[in-house]
């Protein structure tokens, strides 16, 4: 990796509006090179196998030009966390001003689930829906709780491996978007995704930058949706130059969700269900983290590199 591209990092901590997987307080790394910033941020978990796309996402924003782009405002959905107090829910559904489509998150107690889903329907009842289930449920699970739903637009990652997936895609009319199926694939080019998907999720940070998931997506030929990792406004606006690189995108993508950050190194503002693309130039005032946790994600950096080479 560059010396000037490690030696431009700042690392920042994103507190959350509310607990989202887990996870209370957002780390980020970002760098800065010939064509802006750059982020890295892969789940704390993660270890530098994993994490290596998202270093060449994050070296690919910061070093090459940007692709031809097709829009400058992208629609997005509002995301919906795994949690039912109706107050949080209604303020997490205002928090996405203006958007058509919701995504959310299932898979943990069937009960709650569509309680969820019943109080986002009263609080939007014009908005589609979509399901994020991260894999969680069994094909029976599956099978039951789809055909006890109506009117989903589609459900992403249902089950968590492709031979589940193909079966359940025999059993169900609700249309299937592989995610993790795909990106924590040890190669995403090697997978066989027919019969299984109909659409496929692009993350432009664990696919490896824009130009992978363009190759990932002609390689596979089924249409896409991208969305977000949870990423700082950086990484989000490179998720919508991502999105905006398609000559054609059917579906409100799930680049919003910067509305679940209490703070955020920029402002993506959602207007009219719809975030405009730019150049986002990040303040890092409050946010930096403290010495230990910036030499963590440095040498985190410097390990993920060698991967790279």
């Amino acid at each position: 990796m560059d010396q000037k591209l490690l030696e431009s990092l700042r690392v920042v901590a994103l507190p959350m509006k509310t607990n989202f997987r887990g996870i209370t307080v957002r780390e980020v790394a970002l760098i800065q090179g010939e064509y802006g910033w750059g982020e890295f941020s892969p789940f704390l978990e993660y270890d530098d196998a994993e994490s290596a796309p998202w270093l060449a996402c994050a070296i690919e924003a910061a070093t090459q030009p940007k692709p031809q782009l097709y829009r400058t405002h992208i629609s997005v959905n509002g995301t919906i966390p795994a949690f039912n107090e109706v107050e949080d829910l209604e303020r997490i559904v205002n928090s996405f001003p203006g958007v058509k489509t919701f995504k959310v998150k299932v898979g943990t107690d069937v009960s709650e689930d569509l309680h969820r889903l019943d109080v986002v329907r009263t609080l939007r009842p014009d908005a589609a829906i979509r399901l994020d289930v991260n894999g969680l449920w069994s094909v029976d699970d599956a099978e039951t709780f789809l055909n006890s739903v109506m009117d989903i637009e589609y459900v992403e990652q249902p089950c968590a491996t492709i031979e589940e997936l193909r079966e359940l895609k025999k059993r169900i009319d609700v249309k299937i978007v592989g995610d993790e199926v795909l990106r924590k694939a040890k190669d995403p080019f090697d997978v066989d995704l027919s019969g299984a998907v109909d659409y496929l999720m692009l993350k432009v940070q664990p696919l490896g930058g824009i130009k992978r998931a363009h190759q990932l997506a002609a390689h596979h030929n089924v249409p896409v949706v991208v969305s977000s990792a949870l990423e700082s406004a950086v990484g989000i606006n490179y998720g919508l130059i991502l999105a905006a690189s398609f000559e054609s995108m059917e579906f409100d993508c799930g680049l919003g969700t910067g509305s679940l950050l209490a703070k955020n190194v920029a402002e993506l503002p959602i207007a009219n269900g719809r975030i405009a693309i730019g150049d986002v130039i990040p303040n890092f005032d409050g946010l930096d983290v403290s010495a230990d946790r910036y030499e963590w994600w440095k040498n985190r950096i410097m390990r993920t590199a060698e991967l790279l080479k």
